[in-house]
């Protein structure tokens, strides 16, 4: 049976909001990558939803793609992040509920990128913040910082609970 792979695994439903997604880390010269859009006055990770029937590796490697339009290599999977908060724009009072896998990407050693990415929000923008910085910035996932600054060896189970 062959699956269609342009569905999103999630669901709303009334207040509630569920989310599978994968997730980038790309550092270049103690430079991480982040996301930005017009509407949300936050910074995010690089990455989205994984598709019905699609291994979350091989989802990070078609978002960071479909972001900046160049070909990441997958290093290792290092955080797996359960993170429950209240919605914001598009879920506003929905309570959301999202599992995420962050993958360290492979360096390419440059920072160009080929972006003209577009979310649900219109325009998005790819963003180089210093990792040294990022605690003067408001950035999601919250322990970003801290994982960045220690790069942990092993997989890391994370839970995040924001209402």
């Amino acid at each position: 049976m062959e699956l269609n792979y342009n569905v999103d695994c999630g669901f709303s439903s009334e207040n509630l909001w569920f989310r599978y997604r994968a997730a980038a880390i790309i550092i270049e010269d103690e430079l991480v990558l982040v996301a930005s859009n017009d509407v949300s006055n936050y910074f995010y990770s690089v990455g989205g939803a994984v598709h019905i029937g699609e291994k979350a590796e091989d989802a990070v490697v078609r978002e960071v793609f479909e972001e900046t339009g160049i070909k990441y290599e997958v290093d290792r999977l290092i955080v797996i992040h359960e993170n429950f908060f209240m919605g914001d724009n598009l879920t506003a009072d929905k309570y959301c509920h999202e599992v995420a896998f962050y993958f360290l990407m492979k360096s390419k050693g440059h920072k160009n990128l080929n972006s003209n990415s577009e979310c649900l929000y219109g325009k998005e923008y790819m963003n180089w913040i210093a990792i040294d910085d990022l605690k003067n910035h408001t950035v999601y996932p919250t322990f970003l910082s801290e994982v960045l600054t220690t790069l942990p060896k092993d997989v890391r189970h994370i839970i995040t609970k924001e209402y």
